[in-house]
């Protein structure tokens, strides 16, 4: 099996599913086209991380996790001062974190996403600025890590956690027992 990601937390959680993969990567462009909603957004990047892989003789697994808020899409900050404005955004609301996976097997695709809502805590300003200074906001999609000191932003949850994380690992594992 293959997993075209880099991402650590994904590699530990695809260990859930299996110990028997290796990681592959390849330089694909990630911009997204006009328009494009959330899970169309996931859906299609989780492809095109797979598709380098598609003649390799074995399972690929491609995934790509973002952070909605009124239909925009908020990717990894750019700098401290971005993901306190993202921060901000997120206080005390709800919003979506949409992962695509792209499974490919013997070159067919099969591809879903998994929404997860995710509702933050009123945040004071002092409380934000703290976060950002454990840098883990820094490459985070949403400008936090659910499974780090992120976990002390949210209130709740709707959905599925590891989808926040990065992996939707039950679904994907129901997946690969049905191909």
């Amino acid at each position: 099996m293959i997993l075209a990601s880099k991402s650590p937390r994904r590699q530990e959680l695809l260990r859930y599913i299996t110990n028997d993969f290796t990681v592959k990567t390849a330089n694909v462009d990630e911009t997204l086209p006009e328009g494009i909603s959330p899970s169309e957004a996931v859906l299609y990047l989780s492809r095109i991380k797979a598709a380098p892989f598609e003649n390799e003789n074995d399972i690929v697994i491609g995934a790509d996790t973002v952070v909605a808020i009124d239909g925009k899409i908020l990717g990894k900050p750019l700098d401290s001062a971005d993901a306190e404005d993202m921060l901000r955004r997120l206080s005390g609301r709800t919003h979506s974190v949409f992962t695509g996976v792209t499974v490919i097997k013997n070159k067919e695709y099969h591809s879903f996403f998994v929404e997860t809502k995710v509702t933050f805590f009123e945040l004071s300003q002092d409380e934000i600025k703290r976060y950002v200074l454990t840098k883990e906001p820094l490459d985070k999609a949403g400008a936090y890590g659910i499974q780090g000191y992120g976990s002390l932003l949210v209130e709740k949850i709707d959905g599925d956690y590891f989808n926040v994380v990065g992996l939707p690992v039950s679904k994907i594992n129901r997946l690969l027992s049905s191909i």
